[in-house]
This record gives C-alpha cells, sequence and structure tokens, in this order.
C-alpha cells in the first residue's frame, strides 16, 4: 500500500520510460544533425558562404553533443556536469572559429550564391524545427539536458538567419549580409557555451560540497 502512496515502483518505472524516450529522441537528433552536417558543408563550400559552413559546424558541434549526452544518460550528476562543460568549452570553440571564417571571407571579398544559402537553409530549418518540437519536452534539467535544448534553440534561430542572410546577398548582390548571420552565430554560440559552462561548473561545486543535510528535531 505505502509503495503505491508514495509512488515507489511505479515512479521508477515512469523515470525508466522517460529516459527511453528521451534517449530515442537523441538517436533521432543525432542521426538528423550528422546527415545535414554533410549536405550543409558540401553546399556551403560550394556556394561560398560563411553562414552555411557555421550551421554545418553547428550540426557537426550538434553531433557530437548528442552522441556525449546518449553516453553519460543515466549516469551520476557529476559526470552529465562534466560532460556538459565539455560540450560548453566545444560550442565556445566553434563561436571563435566562426568569428574567424568571418574575417577571411571579409578580407577576401566572398560573394556567396543565394540560391544555394536559400535551398539548404530551408531544409536545415526543417530538420532542425522537427529536432526542436521532439526536445520540447527536455529542455528543463540539469546542464547536460540544458546544453543539448540550448543547442538545438541556436540551430533553428540559425537556421531562419541563414534565410534572411540569402534574401539580403539576393537583394544587395553583396556578401556582407552573410558575413553579419555568421557573426550572429558566432555570439549564440558563445552565448549558450557560457550559459552551459557557468551551469555545469555550479553542478560540479554541488557535489563537492554537499549541503548537509539537517537533523530532524525530536
Amino acid at each position: 500500500m505505502s509503495t503505491n502512496c508514495c509512488g515507489g515502483s511505479n515512479f521508477d518505472k515512469g523515470a525508466e520510460l522517460q529516459t527511453g524516450r528521451y534517449r530515442l529522441v537523441l538517436w533521432l537528433a543525432l542521426i538528423v544533425n550528422g546527415g545535414m552536417f554533410l549536405v550543409e558543408i558540401l553546399a556551403g563550400l560550394a556556394a561560398g558562404s560563411a553562414s552555411l559552413q557555421a550551421d554545418a559546424l553547428d550540426f557537426l558541434g550538434d553531433a557530437g553533443n548528442y552522441a556525449i549526452s546518449l553516453f553519460v544518460l543515466g549516469m551520476a550528476l557529476r559526470v552529465r556536469a562534466k560532460a556538459a562543460l565539455f560540450k560548453g568549452l566545444v560550442m565556445a570553440v566553434f563561436g571563435i572559429w566562426v568569428i574567424g571564417n568571418v574575417i577571411t571571407h571579409v578580407i577576401s571579398g566572398t560573394l556567396p550564391g543565394a540560391m544555394t544559402m536559400g535551398v539548404v537553409g530551408t531544409v536545415a530549418l526543417i530538420a532542425n524545427a522537427a529536432v526542436f518540437i521532439l526536445l520540447w519536452s527536455y529542455r528543463a534539467g540539469d546542464s547536460n539536458m540544458r546544453s543539448v535544448w540550448l543547442c538545438t534553440r541556436n540551430d533553428v534561430l540559425g537556421n531562419i538567419a541563414v534565410l534572411i542572410a540569402a534574401g539580403g546577398v539576393f537583394g544587395t548582390g553583396t556578401g556582407w549580409p552573410d558575413f553579419i548571420v555568421a557573426a550572429i552565430m558566432a555570439f549564440l554560440a558563445l552565448q549558450g557555451a557560457w550559459v552551459v559552462i557557468r551551469q555545469a561548473l555550479g553542478e560540479i561545486r554541488e557535489e563537492d560540497n554537499p549541503r548537509p543535510v539537517p537533523s530532524s528535531l525530536n
């Protein structure tokens, strides 16, 4: 009777089912992001688009993030926090790389292909929107889950920005809209990295210095 009242075995089964669903969602996200990386990196190089190349590397980074999340799922909070810390650092490196890539394109005066940007950007938006919907129920939680959610959110925003850049390149006949959008994507990556790293470090500190449980009064 007490098991039913307190949730005992039913709660455990529910948590296990929830973890199983989350694992399936992560696998789907991993497959989508891995495939879209190949599509976008080839299209970005062919079109000479800094924003498409940035989005492609974002897909690759996310695929790695989902793989790490799958590996640590169900492990202790400290392990998940350390994984999130690593992912936050990867996000920061990605942001710095994009900034360097933008500078290179500005110096060389690259004019990207607006049509390719528009078509590939639309496909990428559809793919990320599907992942966004799947992960909506898991947007809160520990730093590891939050890092997954932030990556997905940034992806959707980045895809919309790529489409805006494509329209800007087509309308102005210059590469500046592409450069600006790539720079914004770098900022989103750095901002997301800061949030994830801060939360992960906080969780690690909590594990190292647990708060004492107050003794019950008699």
